[in-house]
Formats: C-alpha cells, structure tokens, sequence
C-alpha cells in the first residue's frame, strides 16, 4: 500500500510533510529533529514506515465520539462514518450508527464490513438503504457500491413515483410500499422480490394490497407479479397468474386488463375481459370479449396510431353475437349486429389537410338493444365524412365524400340515406379587386355525384350535380348611425335527374336563381350608469334582413339532399330588436349579463313561388332559417316569434330559456329550457325541458324534462354522487335513470350504479353495476369512465 493511500486512510496529512517530533517526542522540550543524526534519520524514517505498516494492519478502536474515513474508489470517494471503526487490509468494520455515503447512495447499519477493493459492503441490523425516490428497510444486506447490485432480507420498501393528471384513475400521492422475505437488485431500474406485498395504502392498514411469490420492479416502467391475488382487508378476491401494474407516469403495458362483471335484466350476468397490446410507442390494439348469460357474448376491437406528430389513426369496433330474447310464441329473437368508427386527421406536405369520420351502424334495433347509454341509445344518425383540403391565398380546394343516415323506425326498419360522393368544391372568401372601392366578389363552385333513398323515393347511385355561385358584397355605411351591406348572388345549379309525378328520370334539369340579400342596421340606442365603481350598459340593438330569390320554378322537381336543394322562390323580410345588459367592475374586463333577442320573418309571397303544398310538413331554406320547428302546412305571411334569453352572470351560472309563439295559430308551438347552476366547484345542476305543441301533421308532439344533479367526480377523493333522470310528461314515463355513488380514500375508492333504459318495446332494462377502483392502477369492475354521468 503505498503511504499517501494509508494516510487518506487515516485522515491524516501526507508523509512527506510528516516530522519525527509527530512520532517521537523530545526530551527536555527538544524536538527530535534538532538532535538526529543522518544515520538516525535514516533509521526514523524506517521506524515510521513500520508503524504505519502496523497501523493499517491493525487500527484499535476509537473513542465514543463519531469517525469518518474517505475511501477513494474507481466511481468517486466513499464516506464511512461509524461510533467504532478498525481496518484489516481492504476491509473496513464500522459498528454503531454506521453510515456510508456515495454518490447520491446512503447505506445505514448497526454493522458493516466494506471492502475498499471489490466495493462490496455487508450490512446487518437496522438497515436503511436510500437511493433517490427508493428506500429499502432491512434486518440483512450485501451491496455493491461499483454494479450497483445487492440484496436485502427481511425487507419494507417504498418507491415514490411521479405521475401526471389522469381522469381516467384515481391518483394518490402515497409510494408504492412493499415488503418481503427477499430483495435482490439486479441493476439500476430492476428488483427482484421474493415473497412480496405490495400497495400504495397506509402500510400499516393497508385496505387493499398484492400478495406475489414473485415479482419484478422495474423502475419508471411497471411492477410485474407471478401467481399474484388481490386481497382487501387481508381478504383474497381476485387471483392472477400474472399481473402488471404501472410505475411510471407515461408507461404502455401489454397485457390482460382487468376483469369487469355486472347483472342486468336483460343480459343476465355479464363478465368480460380484454387484451392490452403497446407493439410500439406510436401505437397500442385492445381486444375484448363479454359474456352474457342470456344473450350470448359481444367482441369489442380498439386501435390507436400516432405515427407522426400531425397524423392520428383511432378505429372502434363493437359487435354481439345475440342469441335473443324469448319472443311471443317461445320464439327467440335476435337483436345483435355491430358497430365501426374510423377516426384520421393528418397535416400533409404543401398546406394539405386529410381528415376522415367513418360510422356505420348494422341497424337502429342492435343500437337500442346494446347501446350502453341513454343519449347513444336514442340518436338515430350515422354520419361519415371525408376530406381532403388545401387553403391558399383566400381561396379553398376541398375533395370529399359525405354520407347521411337517418333512421325512422326500427320495426319494421327504414331509413333515409342521403349520400354526396364524389365531390369537389373550390371556393374563395370575400375579396376586394380594387383596394379604393368598398367592393368584395367571392365564389364557390362544386361538381358531386348525389345520392338518395328513402321510403318514397330512391334515385340512381350516382346523379350529377354541378354548381357555381359567384356573390358580390358591397358595404356601405353612412356615418356612425346606419350600416347596410348589399349582397347579389347568382346561383346556376345542373342536375342530372329530375322527380316527375313522384318518380327519379333521367331527364337533366337546370335552374339559376338570382339572390339578393340586403342586411340592414339601424342606429343602437345605449345607456350607461355607474353604482359603486361597478359600470352598467344597457343597449337595444335593433336588425333588418331583406332577401329576394327568384327564378327557382317548379321545386317539387329537384331531387333535395342539403340546404342548397331547398331554395325556393322568396320575397322576405327579417326583424329582430336584441337587448344586452353589460357589467364592469373595478377592476375587471365588461361582462354580457343578459341578452334577449326577438325576431320574426314577414314573407310577402305566402306561396313561395308555388313550393308549398297545403296540407304537408313543408321544410325548405325560407322557413327553416329561423326556427328548427317545422310550423307550415300552408302558405304564410308571418313566421312564428322567436324569443331566446341567455343569462350568463359569470362561470357559475348560466340559462337559456326559447320559445316559438306562432301568430297564425295563436299559442306557444315550441318551448326549450336549460340551465346549469355551479355554485361550487364540486356541485353542479343541469335542469332542461323541451316541448312541441304544433299540429302533428308537422311533427310529433312532445313534452320531455331531463335533469342532472352532481357533487364530486368518480376520481374525486371522498364522497361523491350524481343523479340523472329523463321523463316524458307526455306519455308519463321515466326513459332514463341513473344513480351513482362513490367514495375514495387515500389508496382506493368503490363506486355502485344503477341504470334504467325504457326504450320502448325494443328494450326496457335495469343495470346494476359496481366498480372498486385501485389508486394509480385502474378501475375493477364494470363501471367505465365514458358511461359515467359525471
């Protein structure tokens, strides 16, 4: 060993600079430096060296105040601080309090021998190993401070571990903890465990937790258990052969998710499960199945792709082998089918844009059968759309391809399918070809080929249909009080087939219209006052639209898929008066308290050029554009009155309340109101109702409430609650009702649900569903996130 090690050793000073009176006092105050000799000299520095030599052989034990010794090593010095410490060549014994340090690593023991050469050190009693989020607790333990492997008897560990925001699990903040019989770190991110259990609970009352014989840590990845069951409170419920559970805060791993169960009325009882596979970090696929007791079983598919940053890939399968329900006369009677949904958007080369919606639906009766939630249950719509688009310089290149279904009854099934593929369309917005004058000319062209069927009409599957419209926009304005803006439009639109007597022919038909649009605003009247530095503003916004269109001519010819098809001939005018009420504070931005506009349409052809039909629902752009409500049946000269309130105080509440109040009829054909009411940030009201009161010759009528109450969220520590409910006053039955309660603690929470459906004679069920939900892990049971009513 050369000196300088033994001295770095020993904390003391180098050789070198060593002098004899350090090693042998002087007689009579004399150093021994001032009386030696050469050959004395000789024989001192030799004597030194022999007592150094003994000294590292053989250290006595120091006193009881604390040591420290420095050990250099190959990966950065080693600390050793003990009550008592001796060295026997390269091993250094420490006992009492013994600690070492090394690099971002503290080991703590009763007892330690370390090994300066191998960096090795054996630890017993009391052991306490620190490594950045990891902590180790121990009764025995061999470590490597050079590999950075080891192992560890008797052992209680905890693992912090960082994880972002999830609504889709509970979180806590608690460590993973565990303990068992055996740990063995393989390297820097592995452990092996003998005998392990795990939980992110209160250790010492832990409510749930993992028992494995073996299992795997591997850091910011997962935790992976062999023969593993779930126990809670000590109780086993739940055995897995093998078991993975996320240690990271962004970790994809393959594997079986857990089980979901539930009972319901028509289903019987019901277990599924599903397959987890992450092939890639840019995409994952999960594969599932569900057994029902008295329909048969279901497979649901699931593929996510994010190949590149601005292209996204998401395909949803769902279908049920049914075997039915026992019909009238002891016959079954089978309701399954499936369901697709293809999600893709992508940013191309050059400005481009592809974007696509693919749904189809094998029919409305698998829908009210299987679908999982009442507002599913109900839309009787599919829709599909693709495109693919390029913006530049003001003007739009657009191709697509759209399809529309809509069906009207399930039993017997029919449908209107409405269809626009292929199709192109170029556009521009408003643009000005002198910059000195105030004039903007815009256009959009298209050319498709139109699809439709329906129970009365179906058409050939692919009629042409070509357009263009180019538009011209003047806006004037005469000084701050009055601003009208002129719009002319010249619409030439070709078909390939036209309806005669009821029947498609092939006979092409063309009609060009001439548009004029003349929108008018007359000067606002306003008022501000100020009441205790809070500003208010009361304006009346008064609005007049005229518009003219001619040169339609026999539109019971034109086959009618989208708005532009339902122009008629029409010599309208538009009148509304909008009030606002404004508020600002001190030392806030203005605020829209109240707004209520009132308008109505006046027509001054009652006819619309001949396109009403006495007697009929007549539904085209004139009568449509202010009012969803369908309300002629004959000509008009008047439009119903729409009133729409909004109040919007601020981000607590918020309440829109229309009604429709038709002047021919003299009452009130259409009434909506909704409300939302947050006055904490955990509890929130949502009250709604809306009636239909027209002739049923126009539609159906109608008189339904829905409401929503909650406080909480299903993540949300403590207790949580939400009630749903959907009733028809009109027939005077409840559709839909849902209940939900839940409570989370620390580590876990329990969540129970009750669901009614009343979906006619098609379906009319009650679920009954429960969920145990395992912070930082998922959720077991059957009570899923996108079905919740939160």
């Amino acid at each position: 060993m050369r000196d300088e090690e033994s001295s770095a050793v020993l904390g003391l000073l180098p050789l070198e600079s060593w002098e004899m009176s350090d090693i042998f006092p002087a007689e009579n105050g004399q150093s021994a430096a001032m009386i030696r000799t050469p050959l004395m000299a000789h024989h001192q520095r030799r004597m030194t060296r022999l007592l150094l030599a003994l000294a590292a052989v053989c250290i006595t034990p120091w006193s009881s105040a604390r040591a420290q010794i420095r050990v250099p090593t190959r990966g950065g010095v080693v600390e050793l601080e003990a009550k008592q410490q001796r060295r026997e060549g390269r091993i250094f014994y420490a006992d009492g309090e013994v600690e070492i340090r090394y690099q971002n690593l503290r080991l703590r023991a009763d007892h330690v021998e370390f090994n300066s050469e191998t960096g090795e050190a054996a630890a017993r009693g009391n052991i306490r190993f620190e490594l950045d989020s990891q902590l180790i607790e121990g009764t025995k333990a061999r470590y490597n401070l050079r590999t950075g492997q080891g192992s560890f008897h008797d052992v209680r560990g905890t693992i912090h571990v960082q994880r972002r925001p999830n609504p889709n699990v509970l979180l806590s903040n608690n460590p993973l903890t565990f303990e068992a019989k055996e740990v063995e770190r393989l390297d820097a991110t592995t452990y092996r465990v003998q005998g392990a259990w795990l939980t992110v609970c209160e250790p010492d009352k832990p409510l749930w937790k993992f028992y494995a014989p073996q299992a795997t840590i591997r850091l910011g990845r997962s935790v992976i258990l062999v023969n593993a069951n779930f126990r809670v409170f000590s109780i086993p419920i739940l055995y897995l052969p093998i078991a993975s559970a996320p240690l990271g805060p962004r970790v994809r791993q393959s594997g079986f998710l857990l089980p979901h169960f539930a009972n319901t009325t028509r289903k019987g009882f019901v277990l599924g499960d599903a397959f987890y596979w992450a092939p890639t970090e840019w995409a994952d696929f999960t594969l599932g199945a569900e057994y029902m007791s008295r329909r048969g079983w279901s497979q649901t598919a699931e593929f996510r792709a994010r190949p590149w940053e601005n292209m996204q890939v998401d395909v949803d399968f769902f279908n049920v082998v049914d075997r039915g329900l026992i019909g009238p006369g002891g016959v079954r009677v089978p309701q399954g089918g499936h369901t697709t949904r293809v999600r893709f958007d992508a940013i191309l080369a050059g400005g481009w844009r592809a974007a696509a919606e693919i749904n189809q639906l094998s029919s409305l009766r698998f829908r009210l059968a299987f679908s999982e939630t009442f507002a599913e249950a109900v839309n009787s719509e599919v829709r599909t759309s693709a495109f693919v688009a390029n913006s530049f310089s003001g003007f739009r290149l657009d191709f697509y391809a759209l399809n529309y279904k809509n069906f009207l009854s399930a039993d017997p099934e029919t449908a209107v399918v409405l269809r626009r593929a292929p199709g192109v369309q170029f556009s521009s917005v408003e643009q000005a070809p002198w910059k000195k004058l105030p004039i903007y000319v815009g256009f959009q062209a298209s050319a498709e080929a139109i699809h439709r069927s329906d129970p009365n009409l179906k058409t050939p599957d692919a009629v042409q249909r070509t357009e263009i419209a180019p538009r011209v926009t003047i806006p004037l304005r005469w000084g701050p009080w009055v601003g009208i803006t002129p719009t002319a439009t010249l619409r030439t639109t070709r078909y390939g087939s036209q309806i005669l007597a009821g029947t498609v022919v092939g006979d092409s038909v063309r009609r060009t219209t001439g548009e004029l649009s003349v929108d008018v605003r007359p000067p606002a009247l306003a008022r501000i006052w100020e009441q205790e530095g809070t500003k208010w503003k009361h304006s009346i916004e008064p609005q007049i639209v005229y518009r003219f269109v001619d040169g339609v001519n026999q539109f019971g010819r034109f086959l009618r898929l989208d708005e532009s098809d339902t122009l008629t001939d029409t010599n309208e005018v538009y009148y509304a008066v909008t009030q606002r009420l404004f508020r600002r504070g001190e030392h806030g931005g203005a605020t829209e308290l109240i707004s209520w506009r009132v308008g109505q349409k006046y027509y001054f052809d009652p006819t619309f050029g001949g396109a009403i039909v006495p007697g009929t629902r007549n539904v085209f752009q004139a009568l449509n554009s202010i009012t969803p409500f369908a309300y002629a049946d004959g000509t008009r000269r008047f439009s119903p009155v729409v009133s729409d309130v909004r109040v919007t105080p601020g981000g607590r509440y918020d309440a829109q309340f229309r009604a429709d109040i038709d002047p021919q009829r003299g009452k009130l054909t259409a009434v909506g109101t909704l409300v939302n009411v947050n006055p904490y940030s955990e509890f929130r009201v949502t009250l709604a109702h809306f009636a239909t009161r027209a002739a049923s010759v126009l539609q159906p009528l109608s008189n339904q409430v829905r409401a929503i109450v909650g406080y909480g969220d299903i993540n949300r520590k403590g207790l949580n609650g939400s009630f749903a409910v959907s009733y028809d006053v009109r027939q005077q039955f409840v559709q839909n009702q849902v209940v939900q309660v839940s409570f989370n603690g620390n580590c876990c929470g329990i969540a129970f649900e009750f669901r009614r459906l009343a979906l006619g004679p098609v379906r009319s069920e009650n679920q009954y569903r429960v969920a145990f939900l395992i912070a930082n892990i998922g959720t077991f049971g059957n009570l899923r996130r996108q079905e919740k009513i939160f």
